[in-house]
């Protein structure tokens, strides 16, 4: 039997080519530990978001420079904030993010580090305490348009917890913060310098002064002109309208760049439009017990008095104005935000005007935070301008 081998390599040849197959090793070593040490923490970890962005539409209907924080705060005490309150009263821009939350799913144990960055913006609250807050003081200038570094914030040792034991914290009086802790998400036990704090999100909000990614103009003969204005998809619209007891809305689904929205009849009922706008948010990557959650938290605002457009914030436009980064990265991130556009109508106009020459206080507080924006659309004396509010009971003690 005739048996071939090869030419052993000569001493000289193996010490010249040991090197290279030890690099080619420790290579292949390296880009296996990367490739499995990445994978494996995050494989089961998914994170799902939602937010809202409220703003106000001015007579051309691009979004105005108002102050969203000049009421008192809707939220519980433990809840962290600017720690001067001048400031953050004073604060201007165009977008007020209320209440994203971030749910985190795992089935067993994974600590994460979060960063949020916010263009043009500003975070104003925040829960559990955060350990890094940019800007860390208050700005010299309010006005968020002469902003010239990004806010951000920052959470590490996040361990998302199946087994958490212990109570989150809560106080007496109800709060619409506690809706959004009504999922099936895994909670959250957070290092912070003031010991261990556990809640079942992330929360953070904010303000800040980019432009919509929309506009929506009032036409003379009623009609609303929605444009999108930087070539992103539109995924739906809602007009929303109510006057007392009566509501009247109309669901536009994947809206064109442009599109005509003619005003809705007050024949609608509440609860046909909650479980509209719960299969949109469905629709959109959220789980059936968040979009209920995130309903239920802002049911009492999206649809109180006045007239407003309801729509689903594009992907690309949260992501360019709130980039988000989470370590190690998770298998599935969906992030689902809602946008307010609050609309001053010729209703709304004689509606505060006159509540205004009647000293209607109970009307005013219906129209509260935007009253400020609204008399500087349609005009108004010149100290309800300046102070609207002045002559209202806290929120506080309307509840």
């Amino acid at each position: 039997m005739n048996t071939r081998m090869g030419k052993l390599p000569s001493p000289t040849e193996m010490r010249f080519q040991s090197p290279r197959w030890m690099a080619c090793g420790l290579w292949t070593l390296c880009c296996a530990s990367l490739l499995f040490g990445a994978e494996q923490p995050s494989r089961d970890l998914t994170v799902h978001e939602w937010g809202t962005f409220t703003a106000v539409a001015g007579r051309d209907g691009n979004a105005i420079e108002w102050a969203p924080l000049s009421a008192s705060t809707d939220l519980p005490n433990f809840v962290e904030h600017f720690s001067n309150i001048h400031f953050k009263v004073g604060l201007r821009g165009t977008i007020r993010m209320e209440t994203p939350v971030l749910y985190f799913y795992s089935p067993r144990n994974v600590t994460v580090t979060v960063h949020v960055s916010f263009v043009q913006g500003v975070f104003s609250e925040w829960y559990p305490r955060a350990v890094h807050i940019e800007p860390s003081e208050p700005l010299r200038n309010t006005d968020l348009r002469q902003l010239r570094v990004d806010g951000s914030i920052a959470w590490s040792g996040v361990t998302v917890s199946p087994n958490l034991s212990g109570e989150f914290p809560r106080e007496a009086r109800w709060n619409r913060y506690y809706a959004a802790r009504e999922t099936s998400s895994t909670g959250l036990s957070v290092k912070t310098g003031a010991g261990e704090q556990q809640e079942k999100f992330l929360f953070y909000r904010g303000v800040s002064a980019v432009s919509l990614p929309l506009s929506a103009r009032q036409k003379a003969d009623g009609e609303l002109l929605v444009k999108s204005l930087d070539g992103s998809q539109l995924r739906a619209l809602i007009l929303f309208e109510r006057r007392g007891e009566r509501i009247g809305y109309r669901v536009v689904d994947r809206p064109a760049d442009e599109t005509v929205l003619e005003p809705s009849e007050l024949t609608g009922t509440l609860e046909s439009l909650l479980s509209d706008l719960e299969s949109l948010l469905i629709d959109q990557g959220l789980y059936p017990d968040e979009a209920h959650a995130m309903v239920k938290t802002w049911r009492d605002s999206w649809f109180e008095e006045g007239s407003r457009l309801i729509y689903l914030v594009p992907r690309e436009f949260v992501d360019k104005v709130l980039p988000l980064t989470i370590d190690p990265a998770p298998l599935e991130m969906v992030r689902v935000f809602v946008g307010r556009l609050e609309l001053v109508t010729p209703a709304t106009a004689k509606a505060v005007k006159t509540a205004l020459a009647s000293n209607d206080e109970i009307m005013l507080n219906k129209y509260r935070r935007f009253l400020e924006p609204i008399l500087e659309t349609v005009g108004g004396d010149r100290e309800a301008r300046q102070d609207p509010a002045a002559k209202l009971p806290s929120e506080h003690d309307a509840n």
